[in-house]
């Protein structure tokens, strides 16, 4: 079986990929452009991808197809299936890999905003605590999370896991479902209640643009948000405008709709704002996700050699 890696820098320089040869002969190409996909993908059997687009444009036809596509993430909207279904190529995602890698990035991020780490540890770094005198520094202000509501937008493996964090950290949690559950509220009860919102969802038509201008106006002043899902599942416009109006009292994301975001995206000017924080699209990415997912993959892939239907999105 032959099989083709596109963008094997996105997995980690530290994975080793070499456990992929036990199911096949293996080309690994660590980043591949647009115009290079469908002739590096010519005359494989697996495609293994992450971050890669593929559609009708990418895709070959034909005894030229690929019959297995295994993307290294468990969203897979940076695949055109019903092109996948008319070519006969089946897909397959990995699931519940990265709940504990993404949840630590997501209360990490929501403990370093509120409690406005940046500023605290700016100081230090600057000089001005060690010239200033004073044994301590408290502005600006924070306060206990203890006590307060956090909103988590999209419950499934992770959001759920987040909220157990959120619990034991002594948070109400209010949850909002795709598919309620007797237990989760509505999204406008969930914007209006919550001082920390973490989003979750999967990106899909109906959550496309689902947190925009009108919903951030539902939320209270100087609620903190972190966007942990897909970029595109936000209005990042209406973001940045509320985080530099104030409204926001902080803005975490460690996903964007354009990866890497450019220089005229929304966010590159409030890179520096001290109530901002904005990760390289890592929180997936401990070691031990990786590793896992990689596990998963070869799996995937021997099951697929078994004729039967593994982890398929297809």
């Amino acid at each position: 079986m032959k099989i083709c890696v596109l963008d094997a820098a996105t997995l980690g320089e530290d994975l080793d990929l070499s456990s992929l040869s036990q199911v096949g002969n293996v080309t690994v190409y660590q980043q591949t452009s647009p115009e290079l996909v469908r002739e590096r993908i010519v005359g494989h059997d697996v495609v293994i991808i992450n971050k890669v687009k593929l559609n009708e444009r990418t895709l070959p036809e034909g005894k030229d197809a690929p019959a297995l596509i295994c993307i290294c993430a468990t969203g897979y909207d940076n695949i055109d299936l019903n092109v996948c279904r008319e070519r006969g190529i089946g897909v397959a995602n990995v699931v519940g890999y990265s709940s504990e890698s993404v949840t630590q990035v997501t209360v990490g991020l929501v403990l370093s905003l509120v409690t406005n780490l940046s500023d605290y540890t700016a100081c230090t770094a600057d000089g001005s605590y060690t010239h200033g005198g004073c044994a301590n520094r408290l502005t600006p202000t924070y306060h206990e999370i203890a006590g307060k509501t956090w909103g988590v937008l999209g419950a499934g493996k992770i959001g759920s896991r987040v909220a157990d964090v959120a619990r034991a950290l002594g948070c109400r949690v209010l949850t909002c479902r795709r598919h309620p559950d007797g237990q989760s509220v509505e999204l406008d009860t969930l914007l209006a209640e919550s001082d920390i919102i973490t989003i979750h969802t999967p990106l899909t038509a109906e959550t496309r643009g689902l947190i925009g201008a009108k919903e951030i106006a539902k939320m209270k002043e100087g609620v903190v948000v972190v966007n942990m899902a897909r970029g595109a599942v936000t209005d990042e416009a209406a973001l940045a405008k509320a985080v530099t109006e104030g409204h926001i009292g902080g803005l975490g994301a460690d996903v964007f709709s354009i990866e890497p975001f450019p220089e005229d995206h929304p966010f590159f000017e409030i890179r520096n704002h001290p109530a901002v924080l904005l990760t390289p699209h890592m929180s997936w990415g401990a070691y031990e996700a990786r590793a896992r997912c990689l596990d998963e993959v070869i799996m995937n892939i021997r099951a697929f050699e078994r004729g039967e239907k593994r982890n398929r999105v297809d």
